[in-house]
């Protein structure tokens, strides 16, 4: 007999290793599909402002409220304390430094039907940039119910 083995009879060693290459082709056009539809995502809703027929939100704190009237001017309320006017810097610096102490208080802004959307924009603008308060939410009044300044007959 042979002493050396035949090829047909030689051992051959198993590899044990994973083919990688077909996961990375999966992932990299999983991630292009992604970054594709990612943009498309914020596409935005034509809404009508201000009534809603939503359940008013229950805060434990009073919240701050921020109001324009037909003129444009601003009206301040600081948790339940009287009604001031105040001009975009005043309120810029007291609702700033009211929400530097005060991290979770609510801040609503309420403007007349009639304001132009810029205004309450700016509004809303210049108190997460100039006074950083986290969240600033708009107020509404309940669908058919009269407005609050309405003489009523």
């Amino acid at each position: 007999m042979n002493a050396t083995p035949s090829r047909r009879h030689r051992k051959r060693k198993l590899k044990a290793e994973i083919n990688v290459v077909p996961y990375i082709d999966v992932m990299l056009v999983l991630l292009i599909i992604f970054m594709v539809t990612a943009p498309l995502l914020n596409l935005g809703v034509d809404i009508e402002l201000p009534q809603s027929n939503a359940r008013p939100v229950e805060q434990k704190k009073e919240p701050i409220v921020v109001s324009l009237d037909r003129d444009g001017n601003l009206w301040l309320t600081l948790q339940g304390a009287k009604n001031e006017p105040v001009t975009q810097d005043q309120l810029v610096e007291k609702v700033g430094a009211f929400v530097r102490n005060n991290k979770d208080v609510p801040v609503y802004v309420a403007a007349d039907n009639d304001v132009a959307y810029q205004k309450v924009y700016d509004v809303l603008t210049a108190l997460q940039t100039r006074a950083q308060v986290p969240r600033a939410g708009l107020m509404s009044s309940p669908a058919g119910a009269q407005p609050a300044g309405a003489a009523k007959q």
